[in-house]
């Protein structure tokens, strides 16, 4: 990739509103790029990053592409909600014109080992987690990537010789790291799980992609795995670098090595010879699915040196992440959970088990489908919800089929789903935002989604 950009130009494909868009503009408007940034939604919904892009001399094409945007350019930028199949991709390709991701750029450019985290479920706690971990023994730790803190082009400014750089990566942009056959030096999968399957052709491709986090690397890197999980325990065996584990129970292989529960303990070593880290009792997460994930950040940590007692101690304090089963409120009696990134069946499973105990669940779901599988979801809501109220969308059809005892209503927007979810509560019961599907029908995205339902939760009297 070109390191002088001046007079270059730059299509950036897909501004939208995570933050990547904007970041991967501006850099290379930075660099003196003649940018040209187009997305097809309207300058309304783009409002939040093009204020971010005040000032910058950039060119938008919004509400539609152009196809000499993608002919005449020397470099395409595809952001995440781009498919690989866009038919400007192909006009580009067929132009010669390279197209890169903020990964890829990112991986060209950073002089630092990095460590990256992915999977289906789980990424942002164990990235946000190891983040904390890391800053109490390496003081210039940055966290950034998929996670919303900080793009990654954002941080390039900010990392020299000392920095350790923790990357929260998503399936579509270690795909960016194929074209330079670049992988993390230190990885972690979390789990792979059905997801995405209305981007990718199988799950098999799927979970090929999450393995590109490892498929590069070198005999003396590093790859923490899911020993619970047959896709990773699978994946494994093209690993190249050393492999650490993580198990809720002790592993069945005696040359495994990683973290595992041994007697009520969380501890790092194999089935013969292993060091305590912590209680399980001191784990302060809701869930069998956050045990998994405190297991996934110890042993990596544990494999870059960090004390135990620095690792212990990090864990006790960390609370829940922001939008990952947040208590949003208690009113009246009733408590108002915010789940809004349960995006897929396997994640409000998790919430609704974590949950269920001793609680009354009235759950708020539904959206847009990504070919998933609702049967077993419909299933636990019979056996753990007290009622159903499902927000539109073609992956509420599909819920709705599934649930065969619990009594469903139905909501045309988040305002109407908050007030029949509280209706229906009796002081004690817990309303859940848990959609179980993507957000796109009805919000910009989750986030947008889970702002929208702590709003309605706030302006209930």
């Amino acid at each position: 990739m070109k390191l002088n950009w001046k007079d270059k130009k730059v299509t950036v494909m897909g501004l939208g509103l995570h933050g990547g868009g904007v970041a991967v503009t501006r850099f290379f408007a930075r660099a003196g790029a003649k940018v040209t940034a187009t997305d097809l939604r309207s300058e309304v919904v783009l409002m939040p990053s093009l204020e971010k892009l005040k000032g910058w001399p950039i060119k938008y094409v919004l509400g539609r592409h152009r196809v000499e945007d993608f002919r005449e350019t020397d470099l395409v930028v595809q952001n995440p909600g781009v498919p690989n199949d866009s038919p400007y991709l192909k006009l580009a390709r067929k132009a010669g014109v390279p197209i890169e991701n903020e990964a890829g750029i990112f991986f060209e450019l950073v002089k630092v080992p990095v460590i990256g985290i992915t999977g289906t479920k789980g990424k942002s706690t164990v990235t946000t987690l190891v983040g904390e971990i890391l800053k109490k023994f390496f003081p210039r730790t940055i966290v950034a990537g998929n996670i919303r803190t900080a793009a990654m082009l954002d941080i390039l400014p900010k990392i020299d010789k000392n920095t350790k750089v923790v990357l929260e990566l998503s399936s579509w942009q270690l795909e960016g790291l194929v074209r330079r056959k670049v992988s993390p030096r230190y990885a972690l999968i979390t789990n792979v799980l059905p997801d995405h399957l209305n981007r990718y052709s199988s799950f098999n491709a799927y979970a090929q992609a999450k393995g590109i986090i490892f498929r590069f690397q070198k005999p003396g890197d590093l790859i923490v795995l899911n020993y619970d999980n047959r896709i990773t325990r699978k994946l494994s065996n093209q690993a190249r670098s050393q492999v650490i584990w993580f198990s809720k129970r002790p592993f069945t292989s005696p040359a495994a090595r990683g973290a595992f529960v041994n007697e009520g303990n969380i501890v790092f070593g194999t089935t013969k010879k292993f060091q305590p880290i912590l209680p399980v009792s001191g784990v302060h997460l809701l869930g069998e699915h956050n045990l998994e994930n405190v297991l996934a950040a110890v042993a990596l940590t544990r494999s870059l040196k960090v004390p135990d007692q620095i690792i212990s101690a990090s864990i006790r304090r960390f609370k829940s992440v922001g939008s990952r089963l947040e208590t949003a409120r208690r009113f009246k009696g009733v408590t108002f959970v915010n789940d809004t990134t349960a995006t897929a069946p396997i994640a409000t499973l998790a919430a609704l088990k974590a949950l269920s105990p001793g609680r009354q669940i009235i759950l708020i779901a539904g959206g847009q489908d990504k070919g998933l599988d609702y049967r077993e979801l419909g299933r636990l809501i019979d056996r753990l919800a007290k009622s159903l109220v499902l927000l539109p969308g073609t992956a509420s059809k599909k819920i709705r089929q599934a649930v065969k005892k619990t009594p469903v209503h139905l909501a045309k927007n988040m305002n109407l789903a908050v007030r029949k979810a509280f209706q229906l509560a009796e002081p004690g019961d817990t309303v859940l935002l848990s959609p179980a599907a993507a957000s796109f029908n009805l919000f910009n995205n989750e986030f947008d989604r889970g702002e929208k339902y702590l709003q309605a939760v706030k302006d209930l009297t």
